[in-house]
């Protein structure tokens, strides 16, 4: 493209007449003399912000430093699109380059924008070398060329994308803090119920309904062979698909329909609750209305209570949050072939604070509140993100002459 069809004003740049490449090599990064090291591992995809990080004795071998105010950009598998603004002193991973705007052609606060956007980044996955692990050299991205337009209009759309970013940014760190708070709130609360005079301990085998027991184990390989699993079927639920958001349906197994009353004593009910007896013990889902006639795998426990001395959601709060049942549940765990595991004759001492069910549904409805209110905060969080990623592209998108 000649320079005669770009926008007005705008001008061709190879990468290297706008930013150094800073090479200085650091061989012992325990002697480096700075405080933190920040490896490919601590960048977020499309953040330019650096949230976490290590210390320099954590690692060896050749590392780059990096000044407050560097680009640390990952040439390694750039198809993750990591790239971050450094506020402190470091060292950094050897697949990473560390750049340095040239301020006479880009100003800093632009320049991370447009390496941010489709435009920089599809040339970047073009250039890379390599099938397994695909690398960016500086060699070549040195003199790749992009249209920039003047400074001052660098410094707009720059102020313009700051902006975005920093609602997009406020929006995350709320939902961080939001998700944070949530368990020291319904721990607290479940704590200060369970202290109380009126609230009676019970153990969980007191809260079966009728003869069946509370407890019940899947059934073992012996029993639910891998022979009996099909493309499609009835869904057998596994300890992987217990995820902290619901069921992962991409983690089930599918059982034979034709077998399915061969297995009906261990089919899930509307309340039921799944819970992991062995490796991450503890991890519980409560079974929604999508949910009913699935089967439980061996290595899960479904607990099923008696729903009129305490509600299944209240019951699935205290398994996930109330110190004292995490507690409980740590004494009775064992560990066997490398694994922590859990079965159903410990677990039947497992004592829970019945309190009654006007103050259960309190909990309930106040935890309800509370994710009602995080949801929210996921919606704003993904339309602030939309709107940075949409006008970012459009602004760097369009370079010739409408």
């Amino acid at each position: 493209m000649s320079d005669k069809q770009l926008k007005v004003g705008w001008k061709r740049w190879r990468f290297d007449q706008m930013a150094i490449n800073v090479n200085d090599r650091i061989d012992n990064p325990a002697e480096a003399e700075v405080e933190y090291y920040v490896g490919l591992e601590h960048l977020d995809t499309d953040s330019l912000k650096i949230r976490r990080w290590g210390v320099p004795t954590d690692v060896e071998a050749t590392k780059l430093r990096f000044r407050k105010g560097d680009i640390i950009f990952g040439r390694r598998r750039a198809y993750q699109r990591k790239l971050a603004v450094a506020d402190f002193d470091g060292i950094c991973s050897a697949h990473a380059m560390v750049l340095r705007p040239k301020t006479d052609v880009v100003l800093p606060e632009f320049l991370p924008f447009f390496m941010q956007s489709d435009l920089f980044m599809n040339r970047a996955l073009e250039i890379s070398v390599g099938s397994l692990s695909p690398t960016i050299n500086w060699k070549t991205l040195a003199i790749q060329e992009f249209a920039l337009p003047q400074l001052e209009e660098q410094r707009r759309i720059a102020d313009v994308l700051s902006k975005l970013e920093n609602l997009w940014n406020c929006y995350r760190e709320a939902l961080l803090s939001s998700r944070q708070l949530l368990p020291s709130l319904m721990a607290s609360s479940l704590a200060s119920i369970a202290a109380s005079r009126e609230t009676d301990s019970v153990p969980i085998a007191d809260l079966k309904l009728g003869t069946e027991s509370v407890l019940k184990t899947g059934p073992f390989g012996s029993k639910l062979k891998t022979d009996y699993f099909k493309p499609s079927g009835i869904p057998v639920i596994s300890i992987g698909a217990l995820q902290e958001d619901g069921l992962s349906n991409s983690e089930f197994f599918y059982l034979d329909p034709t077998l399915a009353p061969e297995f009906k004593d261990y089919e899930t009910q509307l309340g039921d609750i799944v819970f992991s007896r062995v490796a991450d013990v503890g991890r519980c889902h409560l079974i929604t209305e999508t949910e009913v006639g699935f089967i439980i795998s061996s290595n899960l426990i479904r607990i099923r209570i008696n729903q009129s001395r305490i509600r299944p959601t209240y019951l699935w709060l205290l398994l996930k949050f109330s110190i004292d049942i995490r507690r409980q549940l740590a004494g009775m765990t064992t560990q066997a072939a490398g694994r922590l595991l859990i079965n159903t004759q410990t677990m039947d001492k497992l004592k829970f604070p019945v309190p009654a069910l006007a103050i259960q549904d309190y909990v309930i409805a106040h935890y309800q509140e509370t994710r009602e209110a995080t949801n929210a905060l996921i919606s704003r969080l993904n339309v602030s993100k939309c709107l940075f990623h949409s006008t970012r592209e459009q602004m760097f998108e369009k370079i010739n002459n409408v």
